[in-house]
């Protein structure tokens, strides 16, 4: 007998009983109708244990279910399940329609294999990459965003995802450059062989990626335009150059000076002394630096000029932009000679690191990455949009910069006495290049020791 026999029968029983009492309602019971009444609850009692028993077998193949709540789906129709409660109770729980597709990650879409040009500023992110568990990171926010958009076709590893430089907490870019699939509006997307020239007519109906991106990015990240490109790209892999820029103000600094150190990075050198090691992953650590100039900007506050570092190679070690800033900024506070760039740059005269600090992370930005046939694209509407959105973001820097003015003015007068004995203690403390604590030594390979002996 199954379950539901047994609830008919329990249900049939429990009938007869209450019509009896209801008939006996103002009469008194006889001994015949006692016995009666008792067969019938003990016949009662007995089918409630077989019930149980038989809930029991159909509710064993459940138990090694880890699951708190169980879906029931009928096709394309919604239901109602029950979920258990600890106090016992239920509650009806409504089961969303399901079309068979993942709708956060559009696996069944088009796809297109394009790249991004990606600015950000960088000062409340814990670097670009995200994969030093730190948030937030721009990649985080990126990924976020083209989740939202409902753009992603896959996770980042089958969408095929590449960067071109991993910049650090707080440095800021115009000129990131990142390249995955996203979905397309095109049915017949542009196949692998088919060069960036090719793809590049294709994109009558396409989506408009800038525009749909920004839309759902933070403030403080913006896409500047897309390019379709083949699937052989890698954005890092096929950059052909990435430019750096560092602003500082030139006030008592020696410009000429540091223009004269700076010409000494040109060329391909090993720049061990001008980086943080990373011994673990790093064995090469020579880099070749294509331009290293100094540029006034059109800016000037109370007498002082905005300067720039342009700083322009193939690749860069870590940390390697901001060390040499450092040294540079030595060389024009007349702290050290240019010549000691030539003297670090060299791992036979100096094979260990001096100990000193990197220039600070936040005028730091990566300016642009040059790519050979790519040719970044942006619609009129999105680009509106996105001057508008910059324009912004400058009145309300100027604003925050207006209020620490008011702040200065109204501090007491200095007679400018501590600033200049600041200046020169720190002159006097200053303890040369050379002659500084040095970090962990990696040793020069001998064989190219002996052969600069005997040369």
């Amino acid at each position: 007998m199954d379950g539901a026999e047994l609830f008919t029968d329990i249900t049939e029983t429990t009938g007869a009983i209450r019509k009896t009492l209801e008939a006996n309602e103002f009469q008194p019971f006889d001994g015949n109708q006692i016995a009666s009444l008792q067969s019938q609850l003990r016949l009662l009692q007995d089918r409630v244990k077989e019930l149980e028993e038989e809930n029991s077998k159909l509710s064993s193949p459940l138990a090694s279910c880890c699951c708190s709540e169980r879906r029931m789906n009928f096709g394309d129709r919604s239901c109602s399940i029950e979920k258990s409660t600890e106090s016992g109770t239920t509650k009806k729980k409504s089961v969303e329609r399901t079309t068979g597709y993942n709708t956060r990650i559009l696996d069944h879409c088009s796809k297109r294999y394009i790249a991004l040009k990606v600015m950000y500023f960088g000062q409340r992110f814990y670097g670009f990459a995200s994969e030093a568990q730190m948030e937030p990171t721009v990649e985080s926010e990126i990924f976020r965003a083209l989740e939202k958009a409902r753009l992603l076709v896959g996770g980042r590893k089958e969408s095929c995802y590449s960067r071109c430089g991993r910049t650090d907490k707080g440095v800021s870019s115009v000129g990131q450059v990142i390249a995955l699939y996203l979905r397309s509006n095109l049915k017949d997307p542009p196949n692998a062989e088919n060069s960036c020239h090719n793809a590049e007519e294709q994109h009558d109906g396409e989506i408009d990626y800038v525009r749909v991106i920004n839309k759902v990015l933070p403030n403080d990240i913006r896409v500047l335009g897309w390019c379709p490109v083949p699937v052989g790209f890698s954005a890092r892999f096929s950059c052909l150059r990435r430019k750096y820029k560092y602003f500082f103000w030139g006030a008592n600094l020696d410009i000429s000076a540091m223009e004269r150190a700076g010409k000494k990075f040109v060329g391909e050198h090993d720049f061990r002394n001008f980086c943080k090691m990373d011994a673990a992953n790093v064995h090469n650590y020579r880099r070749c630096i294509m331009s290293f100039d100094i540029s006034p900007c059109d800016v000037r506050t109370e007498g002082n000029l905005l300067w720039a570092f342009n700083i322009e190679g193939s690749a860069f070690l870590w940390h390697q932009v901001r060390c040499m800033v450092a040294v540079v900024f030595m060389v024009g506070q007349g702290l050290e000679d240019p010549d000691v760039v030539d003297i670090l740059l060299d791992p036979l005269r100096t094979p260990r690191k001096p100990q000193y600090v990197m220039a600070s992370e936040n005028p730091l930005v990566l300016h642009s990455c040059e790519f050979e046939g790519v040719k970044f694209r942006c619609s009129s509407d999105a680009g509106e949009a996105l001057q508008l959105h910059l324009s912004n973001e400058i009145r309300t820097y100027k604003l925050q910069a207006a209020i620490f003015k008011e702040a200065l003015l109204s501090c007491l007068p200095n007679d400018g006495s501590s600033s200049d004995n600041r200046k020169l203690k720190k002159k006097n403390s200053h303890v040369a290049l050379l002659s500084r604590p040095t970090e962990r030594s990696f040793t020069y390979p001998s064989f190219l020791r002996r052969a600069a002996c005997q040369t």
